[in-house]
Parts: structure tokens; C-alpha cells; sequence
């Protein structure tokens, strides 16, 4: 019925949260109007930043409070060493840690990106 073609994040300054996620998954940034920003990736997904008045960043869910809307996952290694690699450039891009614990467990790290969006960093095992 139909093709399935972007997600779009809405945030406050769509360019530097595409510059945001280029460092994070490569690819490249294109403006195609001044609230709207394409962040093309090759043979990948196709993620778009859409300029939003007045946003307010969604809040990390807490059992009793909050459900989880909607987060993105990150192929970040098959190791830990890869992860924490892969945590230190987060970190160095602008995210912030939302969840640390227990990753022997649960295989994934929660950040959020600059805007407050909560995205995973995901230890894969590579076959």
C-alpha cells in the first residue's frame, strides 16, 4: 500500500541535530528548506529533522509515569570495548547518558541526543 520513507525527529535546530546523528551513523546532512533537514546515508535509513516551535524534549519513561514513545537503536559493536568507544564519541557529539545500568543484562545503553531524544546504543552479536 505504501513505502515506508523517513522518521522524522522534530527538535529545535534541525542542522545540528543532523550533524548530530552524521556523527554518530555517518552520512551526510542536506537542508532542503530552512526547518528541514535530510540526513542522507548511503544503502541506509533515511532520518529527517523537522524545525519545531516551542519543543519540548520528550522525558525518559519511569515505570510508574511515563511510557516510552518511540527511540532509536544503534548497531554499536559486538563487544564492550566497542561500545565504550562508541559511548566516548556519544558523549564527545553532545549526548547525554539516560540509563547505564545493568549491561551485562540488557545489552544497550540509553543516551539522548542533544534535542533530549532517548536512542540506544545496542552490543550485537555479529554472525
Amino acid at each position: 500500500m505504501a513505502r515506508f520513507r523517513s522518521v522524522v525527529l522534530d527538535c529545535p535546530d534541525p542542522g545540528a541535530l543532523a550533524r548530530f546523528y552524521a556523527g554518530v551513523a555517518g552520512g551526510t546532512p542536506v537542508q532542503e528548506d530552512p526547518d528541514w533537514v535530510v540526513l542522507q546515508v548511503p544503502g541506509g535509513p533515511r532520518p529527517a529533522f523537522q524545525r519545531a516551535e516551542g519543543y519540548a524534549p520528550p522525558r525518559w519513561p519511569r515505570a510508574d509515569r511515563d511510557s516510552q514513545q518511540f527511540h532509536l537503536d544503534f548497531d554499536a559493536g559486538s563487544t564492550w570495548e566497542e561500545i565504550d568507544a562508541a559511548h566516548d564519541r556519544v558523549l564527545s557529539l553532545g549526548a547525554r547518558p539516560l540509563d547505564l545500568e545493568d549491561r551485562e543484562k540488557k545489552d544497550f545503553q540509553v543516551y539522548a541526543d542533544p534535542a533530549g531524544h532517548p536512542f540506544c546504543l545496542c552490543r550485537i552479536e555479529h554472525s
